[in-house]
């Protein structure tokens, strides 16, 4: 990994998994704390962690009293050595959110969560980043500003998505079978797909998460389609 790759390196990791540990300072009788739980995430387009938590949560109290919050994603799973792999600490201000479009993308990504959604305790939030920690392994460590992760953003693509996806879901699932199993070699059906960003699409089956990136971002929401077809043709050249 390059010092220049590292900024993607972080975009890649946030976006490629659906959980963190969440880090919040805790008020009580004898001080503030250090408190951190596990919490299921969804990335935006401009990369802010989106959130949906319980008004009864210890974090969400924490939340309430300090909006400082610290996200660490853990890419480290499945390595004999996880300190040599990777892991993000995301700084940044939790802030309430009632925006209709990140409460369907955080709910495409976790379908299960809209079970209790709807109840009046929970309330979804935005991270609004502004600082993160990459450490990539042994020596490759660098704190990267938010203006320096320059997430790409598509002109009408975060509008669009869910058209995409929905689309992509009802009328073209053989063609997400084929991204799973040729392209990212992961094995079962009824994959599905769970949002289309600039750099790739994220998928769900079950309990599992995979991402699929494109070669180069989308430059604009029209070129989704093209992108789409044409990794169907890469999937099937694939023996």
């Amino acid at each position: 990994m390059t010092h220049d790759d590292m900024p993607r390196s972080v975009r890649d990791l946030l976006r490629g998994l659906d959980r963190a540990a969440l880090a919040s300072a805790l008020p009580g009788e004898t001080g503030v704390w250090p408190y951190a739980s596990l919490v299921l995430v969804a990335v935006d387009h401009d990369l802010s962690p989106l959130l949906l938590l319980s008004d009864l949560a210890e974090h969400t109290k924490a939340i309430q009293a300090d909006s400082r919050v610290s996200l660490l994603f853990d890419g480290t799973a499945g390595l004999d050595q996880p300190l040599t792999g990777p892991r993000v600490t995301v700084l940044g201000r939790a802030e309430r959110t009632a925006d209709e479009r990140t409460k369907a993308r955080f709910l495409a990504r976790h379908p299960d969560a809209a079970l209790y959604a709807g109840f009046k305790d929970f309330r979804f939030y935005r991270v609004a980043v502004e600082r993160t920690h990459l450490v990539g392994g042994f020596g490759k460590i660098r704190w990267i500003d938010r203006a320096d992760l320059a997430a790409p953003q598509t002109l009408g693509l975060a509008e669009a998505e869910a058209g995409i996806v929905t689309h992509m879901n009802e009328d073209h699932a053989d063609a997400i079978q084929l991204y799973a199993g040729k392209l990212l070699g992961l094995d079962g059906a009824g994959w599905h797909m769970t949002g289309i960003d600039p750099e790739g699409l994220d998928l769900r089956r079950g309990g599992q998460v995979a991402r699929l990136a494109f070669e180069a971002p989308l430059a604009a929401a029209g070129e989704a389609r093209k992108v789409l077809v044409a990794l169907v043709a890469k999937a099937r050249a694939v023996t």
